[in-house]
């Protein structure tokens, strides 16, 4: 366990420096130092992004060629956005296996997501309670319904702190690591490549909660 923890602190603390590093220097610079370093740190980063939003253009064509796909977020807004347009669109290539985590909806004053909601809006006051819950729960139906319409979904919800968010298909990894009051878009974003040190820690950090997470349906009738 020891070991397990030391491991675990080693890659953050080694992923952190990567962001600096990605932070400091121009675009063409940074995607130098980041292979680099992150092959130094055994963290093989494919790209860290300032913000989250920078990643979507790579990210929807990660998604475009997955065979499965793994989602754990903090609201799920961009799964109704054209990022993931190709996985919800009908078409004649294989249907992915989706899983799909987003926060528990069931409400409370104490609960992760309230905590998060209050985060957020020290920095953005249009932030009023429920607010955040209600996003959550307009792309949970989003997602619901492709469940219906495709059948290759599962949608589950986690009550747990809700401090990242995770995309990861058979071949990538993205890891956005929320900062205090920021938007999630507004967070730095970090790609890692299959058979990673990052990669294999994202894939753990989605088990788990998938495991403590409650089915979609009684989560959407307890909040109702």
């Amino acid at each position: 366990m020891v070991e397990f923890i030391l491991a675990i602190a080693s890659s953050l603390v080694a992923t952190c420096l990567t962001v600096a590093l990605g932070w400091a220097f121009s675009r063409r610079v940074r995607r130098s130092l980041t292979a680099l370093f992150s092959r130094l740190a055994g963290l093989p980063v494919q790209h860290v992004y300032r913000r989250q939003e920078l990643a979507s253009p790579d990210l929807a064509r990660d998604l475009t060629r997955a065979h499965w796909i793994r989602v754990l977020a903090g609201r799920g807004n961009e799964l109704t956005r054209d990022t993931f347009s190709s996985v919800w669109a009908d078409g004649t290539r294989p249907q992915q296996v989706v899983q799909v985590l987003l926060p528990d909806l069931r409400s409370s004053p104490h609960s992760w997501l309230a905590k998060r909601e209050e985060d957020v809006r020290r920095a953005d006051p249009a932030f009023a309670s429920g607010f955040l819950a209600e996003q959550v729960r307009v792309n949970a139906n989003y997602v619901a319904a492709a469940a219906r319409r495709h059948g290759n979904v599962s949608l589950r919800f986690y009550d747990l702190p809700n401090r990242y968010r995770l995309v990861i298909t058979n071949e990538v990894a993205y890891l956005t690591l929320y900062g205090g009051s920021a938007h999630g878009r507004h967070s730095p974003c970090i790609a890692a490549r299959q058979s990673s040190l990052l990669y294999d820690l994202a894939l753990s950090l989605f088990s788990f909660a998938w495991e403590q997470s409650s089915p979609g349906g009684s989560a959407l009738e307890d909040a109702a």
